[in-house]
């Protein structure tokens, strides 16, 4: 069971990485006073995670994000807004 849930785990950090790839902060709107975030509309898994996150505007945005980096690699660290 343990280990399922690693795998989860895992795989939900992979996509999330892969989502940075996705999510440009360049043509996203920046988040006033946070140079280092941006506005991202993403879809949020069963287990609240964010995934799939793309650039977007402030108004149609439902989470802010900024890039980290993760044992796995370049990845989104997304707080819902």
């Amino acid at each position: 069971m343990n280990s399922r849930i690693a795998a989860l785990a895992a795989t939900v950090t992979l996509m999330v990485s892969a989502g940075a790839i996705a999510a440009a902060p360049a043509s996203a709107d920046p988040v006033p006073g946070s140079p280092n975030r941006f506005y991202a509309t993403c879809a949020v898994d069963l287990l609240g995670i964010p995934v799939g996150c793309l650039e977007s505007d402030e108004v149609h945005a439902t989470h802010i994000c900024q890039y980290v980096m993760t044992g796995f690699g370049l990845g989104l660290d997304c707080i819902q807004r």
